[in-house]
C-alpha cells in the first residue's frame, strides 16, 4: 500500500458480526506503517498504564489523534495531551486510508490508540465504551506477532470464539458487533519477524464522540 492510498479489501471473516480483513496489509505496507508508528512514539513515548485500582497492564501504550486514551488510578478516559504533557501526534495518513476505507468517510476517528504487546503480554475482555457515540465502528490493525483474538457477547460471560490474528490483518467492530466483549488471550513471540525485537503492535481506532 503505498502512502495515500488503501488497497482494495477482499472477502471478509465474519466472527459474531465483527469483520476480519486477514492480510490486508502487505509486508511492505507493514514496514511503512511500523515506521509511521515509529515516528508518532518519538513524539509521544509508550508508558506503562494502570488500572483504577493500581494494577499494572501488561501492554504498553501511547496514542496519535485530537485524543489519546489514557489509564491510570482516574480511570479510564480520553486525554488532549499524553501522561508527560505534549500534545498526540497526528493519526498516521496510513491508518486514516484505512479507517476511510473499512470504516467510515463520513468521519475521521479521534484517537488512534497503539498498543505494543511483548513477550507473556495479553489484554482480557472487556468492551470499547468510553465513547460518547457507540454508531461510529471501532478499526483494529495488527502488526508483528500473531495474537489469539477472542469475541465474547455483549454481557459478561458465556459462549466465546477465538481466531488467531496476523501482521497486515485489519478488523472492523461495528453495527450490533460494536459492544462486544473481546480480548487478547495470548501472542505467538517470534512468529514474525516485522519487529526485530520481536512482539506485537495493535491499533484501534476510535470515534470518540
Amino acid at each position: 500500500m503505498s502512502r495515500g492510498s488503501a488497497p482494495t479489501a477482499g472477502p471478509a471473516i465474519n466472527l459474531r458480526g465483527v469483520q476480519i480483513y486477514p492480510g490486508y496489509l502487505d509486508p511492505e505496507a507493514q514496514a511503512e506503517l511500523v515506521a509511521a508508528l515509529r515516528d508518532c512514539a518519538k513524539q509521544a513515548p509508550f508508558f506503562a498504564p494502570v488500572t483504577a485500582r493500581g494494577k499494572p497492564m501488561s501492554v504498553r501504550m501511547t496514542s496519535a489523534g485530537r485524543l489519546g486514551w489514557v489509564s491510570d488510578r482516574k480511570g479510564y478516559r480520553y486525554e488532549p495531551r499524553h501522561p508527560g504533557g505534549a500534545a498526540w501526534p497526528a493519526i498516521p495518513q496510513q491508518v486514516l486510508d484505512l479507517w476511510r476505507a473499512l470504516g467510515s468517510d463520513q468521519r475521521d476517528p479521534d484517537c488512534c490508540l497503539i498498543n505494543f504487546y511483548g513477550e507473556g503480554t495479553r489484554m482480557g475482555m472487556h468492551q470499547d465504551r468510553d465513547e460518547g457515540d457507540f454508531s461510529w465502528p471501532v478499526l483494529s490493525v495488527s502488526l508483528g506477532d500473531e495474537a489469539l483474538f477472542r469475541v465474547g457477547n455483549l454481557d459478561r460471560g458465556g459462549s466465546t470464539e477465538s481466531i488467531w490474528l496476523r501482521s497486515g490483518d485489519v478488523l472492523v467492530m461495528g453495527g450490533e458487533a460494536r459492544l462486544l466483549h473481546h480480548g487478547v488471550d495470548k501472542i505467538r513471540f517470534g512468529s514474525s519477524t516485522l519487529l526485530p525485537q520481536g512482539g506485537r503492535i495493535n491499533l484501534t481506532c476510535r470515534v470518540v464522540g
